[in-house]
């Protein structure tokens, strides 16, 4: 495992990079403000050539994810192009028209799961009806706990359903506040012995849709020359190292870091037992 090395800031290490792969939440914003230092870094590593795609697990299409970063306060500078989890599972779900889809989670809350499917003229059952499980969230985000779906996913396992995971965080950073995500019900229902489908980080779907994205707009990162920064050793740090790119882990989203961040840092890295070639408590410049 990488112990990562510690640097000012993203300046120190600019030079080597062609593009960057960034998360969203908890890194350039917390679902409440923006990150002003973070999107300023983001902004003059542009300014300097280098290319920034925006990869976040969100459940939904780029079109409302980045919906909300103008009254954030995340500047349309600091990015060429983003992608989200919503994207990639888009893709799964019209290579599955014939199915019969249960879906799980979905609301008009923040995942507005509407929009994951729209337009894609999916058929829709219950449990007992339907072919895959859909599972876009839980379906009261703020009251539920994971442990509350246990029966109903250990149903559709023994129904011999697969599971499409439309978002593989475990919980997310709203304010102060985490909340838990789609992929705290996939851990279930594949300990239940479910099949699960991941279009998210950190799984291969939602990197080649980002480097398309990239090679759309005329830029293809020479071998070694690609930074993913993220604040989840599971999905940002593991997908770095999946895809052989360097990582740069912030620590501004899911954990509580205290005065020994580096110490802290590497600790929590082997929990996950994965490396990061760097890390900052937050994205700067």
């Amino acid at each position: 495992m990488t112990k990562p090395d510690f640097p000012p800031g993203l300046e120190a290490i600019a030079d080597r990079y062609d593009a960057i792969l960034c998360d969203v939440w908890g890194v350039i914003h917390n679902g409440r403000r923006a990150f002003d230092e973070a999107c300023e870094a983001l902004v003059r590593f542009r300014d300097r050539g280098g290319a920034v795609c925006l990869i976040t697990n969100a459940p939904v299409p780029k079109a409302q994810a980045i919906r909300y970063f103008d009254p954030l306060g995340v500047p349309p500078e600091a990015y060429d192009d983003c992608v989200t989890s919503g994207d990639a599972t888009r893709e799964i779900l019209s290579e599955r028209v014939g199915d019969v889809f249960w879906r799980m989670g979905s609301d008009e809350g923040w995942e507005h799961d509407k929009f994951l499917y729209d337009s894609l003229d999916l058929q829709f059952g219950d449990a007992r009806s339907s072919d895959t499980l859909l599972c876009i969230g839980l379906e009261d985000q703020v009251g539920d706990d994971p442990e509350d779906y246990r029966d109903r996913l250990a149903e559709a396992v023994d129904r011999g359903m697969d599971m499409i995971c439309a978002n593989p965080d475990i919980k997310v950073r709203v304010g102060d506040q985490l909340y838990w995500c789609a992929g705290a019900l996939a851990q279930i229902f594949e300990q239940e012995g479910g099949r699960v489908i991941y279009p998210g980080k950190p799984y291969d779907p939602i990197y080649d849709l980002a480097l398309t994205k990239l090679s759309d707009l005329g830029v293809e990162p020479a071998p070694g020359r690609v930074l993913c920064i993220g604040d989840s050793p599971a999905t940002d740090m593991k997908g770095a190292v999946r895809r052989n790119y360097d990582g740069l882990y912030v620590g501004t989203g899911l954990a509580n870091h205290g005065a020994n961040f580096n110490v802290e840092v590497i600790e929590l890295l082997e929990q996950y037992a994965v490396g990061a070639t760097w890390a900052l408590q937050g994205l700067k410049w």
